[in-house]
């Protein structure tokens, strides 16, 4: 990731730990997203020398934003058994939003904490 944000600094940086750590919370649970994620967000913040905190909470968000798929969250999980929902519903539903808050926290996080 550092490699990848070389050329773009911080900021770029949060980007891509923030696509990486949403990635994951689609595929694994996001207790499990955030564990792996949290070390990389403080070695790219102590790479780039700036404060932590907005990596740390770049990781928090996108640990929760599971909204694509319902394997990534339980609850989304329970509601996809009892519904009888297909992965389509997922999508269909889920991509706008993810977009939307996705977008929110990639240019809201460095505003209320900043580098």
């Amino acid at each position: 990731m550092i490699a990848l944000s070389q050329s773009g600094g911080p900021w770029v940086a949060l980007v891509i730990l923030y696509l990486v750590t949403w990635l994951m919370t689609e595929l694994i649970t996001n207790n499990a997203a955030a564990a792996i994620s949290f070390p990389v967000g403080l070695a790219l913040a102590l790479q780039y020398q700036v404060d932590p905190m907005p990596y740390v909470m770049t990781v928090a968000f996108a640990a929760s934003a599971s909204f694509l798929s319902p394997f990534g969250y339980q609850t989304n999980l329970m509601v996809f058994t009892a519904g009888n929902y297909v992965p389509r519903d997922y999508l269909k539903a889920g991509l706008p939003l993810t977009l939307v808050y996705g977008l929110g926290v990639i240019f809201l996080v460095p505003l209320i904490f900043p580098w």
